[in-house]
């Protein structure tokens, strides 16, 4: 089994929304190794929507629903990774109408956002026309590689559409090494109640086992 981590490392250096301070996590040892400790003990200050995370409907949606709504069965399941790069500015519906995405599926969308280490404003985003689309599809979820599913358009009409169809959100992938095709995904955030996002460890899986001669 060939596991490969799409996640982004968390520290306080790391690329986060806008080059925003105030979003940078922020790390404090209040305890560490010495004559009157044993141990090293770390605090950590973290905005919900930092580096790989996933959104839950409250986020864009007044009164919606919390990560805990978001069921495991909908995050460990089966993942297509569309390639995506030669996109320039935003993914629409004449860039998806080609791809083989049905109904039921997540789906991951590698762009040019994969290659940039800190935060690029003109990354790729996911335009209505586009989101449009995959809801008449009928997808379980999405994932992107930019930090946004949107670049703060009017309305938040990306954001708005998908979460209010209860569709699961990904943000931040790493998607460089990974090529297009179908995996295994496990994305797993950290379980926490009562909150619209939570950061999250988000891995594909694919069977690289060689047949029995």
């Amino acid at each position: 089994m060939k596991i490969i981590d799409v996640s982004m490392e968390i520290h306080p250096d790391m690329a986060v929304w806008k080059n925003k301070e105030e979003k940078r996590p922020q790390f404090e040892v209040t305890r560490d190794h010495g004559p009157d400790s044993p141990a090293r003990e770390t605090k950590v200050t973290l905005d919900m929507h930092t580096g790989t995370h996933i959104d839950a409907p409250l986020h864009f949606v007044a009164n919606g629903e919390t990560m805990e709504s978001i069921s495991l069965q909908s995050l460990i399941r089966p993942a297509k990774v569309f390639d995506l790069t030669a996109v320039e500015d935003s993914i629409s519906r004449e860039d998806l109408e080609s791809l083989s995405i049905q109904s039921d599926d997540f789906v991951l969308f590698k762009t040019k956002s994969s290659f940039h280490d800190g935060f690029d404003p003109s990354f790729v985003f996911i335009d209505k026309t586009a989101a449009d689309y995959l809801l008449e599809k009928g997808i379980a979820g999405v994932g992107t590689d930019g930090l946004g599913v949107e670049r703060s358009q009017p309305d938040h009409e990306t954001h708005r559409s998908l979460l209010g169809d209860k569709v699961v959100i990904i943000e931040g992938l790493r998607l460089a090494g990974v090529e297009a095709g179908e995996y295994g995904m496990a994305a797993l955030p950290l379980k926490l109640k009562n909150v619209e996002a939570a950061p999250a460890r988000v891995v594909l899986m694919q069977d690289d086992s060689e047949p029995i001669q």
